[in-house]
């Protein structure tokens, strides 16, 4: 019994030895089809990467933070990422399962009766056979690399998917902090335009009097009227921005945000104590773009292409098989695992192409026309990625100076309006020089937020297209935060 069974372990330990080539193209990254520096950009290198910022040293804010963690904990968006994952990673192990044998034990038992009239004996006859096996089916000889082709398919779209879920958790991040920033803009601009209402009323009030005392116009009572009422506009349509945006940010959180952790007015310009955001220093090279999660999986994605290259490829040549399977048999269940019960078998099959019309050849076009499509989307991520950067440095000096000439002109224009108030109380002038200082120093303030506004998500936007906001402290991402791995067996391999 022990020969025969040697021969069928032989042949499956031969199987499992066996290592094919492999004809997958070998990769290399494209040339990034960008500058090796951003335009206008100058300044030291800065010591640490800004992808490697944390994203709680760069938002310092202690309530921001808090409505990051939260929006991290139960946006719904993130959740679909991570369960993409473990999608990602249960396909891999399904495809990785397949470079090796499955082996599995069998058991049976029959029993036939034979009628007398087809007996050899001339009479009914009973016959019983049973069997315990241990054996393969249809194992396939990876001898040119098809199945681990596939397999590598499978690991860099696990990955891919991976860098897939950094880049939906940057991109919320930053989304949070504009939401976040859009509300304190609109309840600032709210309490503007709350303030200009009071001090038109007031206005107003002087207005009717004088008025009622015949010492002051009709139309200068209507003049003053018109700017209450353009005030109460503002004041109702930024109460519904407010609202709106409240809204915006609580869906992104997916959760209920306390009151205390919403902002009642735009923070403080970065380089202040009270600064919501920390400066980012200049000087940067393109090449920090390959730390970009989209970027990234772009490149996952092109080897996974590489690998399908590879399996259409293999699909040309001969594919081995091997069925295989050694045991007990008897006519009687007691004797089932008796000495001379032993029983084997060796089926190996080998498939050989000869003619299918073309089909294994336009399938390697596919392939090979989908690793080209790869190719092209790849270097698209690349100047994506490039411009965003780029159009972001190009706003980070030009806000600045903005926001300086916007603050010049708001405290010139409120020179102006209390020129123009003397001069009205004096009779130099009409009222309509003070209604036309009112609103000029209104829109200058309104401007002076905006632009506060822009300069601060700016800074965002340029922390996001750096692939900055997927660690939560410079150097120590939370393992809830870290990038899935794939099995190590696996990465050895490679």
């Amino acid at each position: 019994m022990n020969r025969p069974l040697s021969i069928p372990l032989a042949s499956m330990a031969v199987a499992l030895l066996l290592g094919g080539c492999s004809l997958m193209p070998a990769h290399q990254r494209p040339t990034a089809p960008v500058a090796a520096t951003f335009p206008g950009d100058a300044g030291a290198v800065p010591v640490l990467p800004v992808a490697d910022l944390g994203w709680r040293e760069v938002f310092t804010d202690p309530a921001l933070q808090r409505v990051i963690e939260l929006t991290l904990a139960h946006n719904r968006d993130l959740r679909v990422a991570v369960l993409d994952i473990e999608r990602a990673r249960a396909q891999y192990r399904v495809q990785e399962a397949a470079s090796l044998p499955a082996i599995a034990a069998n058991g049976s038992g029959s029993a036939s009766r034979t009628p007398a009239d087809l007996s050899l004996a001339g009479a009914p006859t009973v016959a019983h056979s049973y069997s315990a096996t241990l054996g393969l089916s249809a194992y396939e000889l990876d001898l040119f690399g098809r199945v681990r082709s596939l397999d590598e398919q499978a690991l860099e779209q696990f990955l891919s998917t991976a860098e897939a879920r950094r880049a939906t958790q940057i991109s919320l991040v930053a989304e949070v902090v504009h939401a976040y920033l859009t509300l304190g803009c609109d309840r600032e601009r709210l309490q503007l335009a709350r303030d200009t209402l009071a001090s038109q009323s007031d206005s107003l009030r002087l207005r009717q009097r004088a008025f009622d005392l015949g010492v002051s116009s009709a139309l200068t009572l209507r003049q003053a009227q018109t700017s209450v009422e353009s005030a109460r506009v503002d004041v109702e349509r930024y109460t519904a921005q407010v609202a709106q945006d409240r809204n915006a940010l609580v869906l992104l959180a997916g959760t209920t945000l306390p009151d205390e952790l919403l902002p009642q007015a735009l923070p403080a310009a970065p380089g202040d104590d009270t600064a919501l955001l920390v400066a980012i220093p200049p000087g940067l090279s393109s090449d920090l773009l390959q730390r970009r999660p989209d970027i990234l999986q772009a490149e996952h994605a092109l080897r996974g292409a590489n690998a399908s290259i590879g399996a259409a490829r293999a699909a040309f040549y001969p594919r081995i098989s091997l069925t295989a399977s050694a045991g007990s048999s008897s006519a009687s269940l007691s004797d089932l695992f008796r000495g001379g019960s032993g029983a084997w078998s060796f089926v190996p099959q080998i498939s050989l192409p000869i003619f299918d019309a073309g089909t294994r050849q336009a399938n390697l076009r596919i392939a090979t026309v989908e690793r080209d499509i790869r190719v092209a989307r790849y270097e698209q991520a690349v100047q994506t990625a490039f411009r965003e950067v780029a159009d972001a440095l190009a706003q980070r000096d030009t806000l600045g100076r903005q926001l300086t000439a916007q603050e010049a002109l708001v405290d010139s224009t409120a020179d102006a309006h209390r020129l123009s108030e003397a001069r009205f109380r004096r009779g130099i002038d009409s009222y309509l020089g003070v209604l036309d200082s009112q609103r000029s120093l209104y829109a200058a303030r309104q401007n002076l937020i905006g632009t506060r506004l822009s300069r601060l998500t700016n800074l965002v936007t340029f922390y996001k297209a750096l692939g900055g906001g997927w660690v939560e402290t410079t150097g120590t991402p939370l393992a809830s935060e870290a990038a899935p791995v794939p099995p190590p067996a696996r990465v050895a391999r490679r």
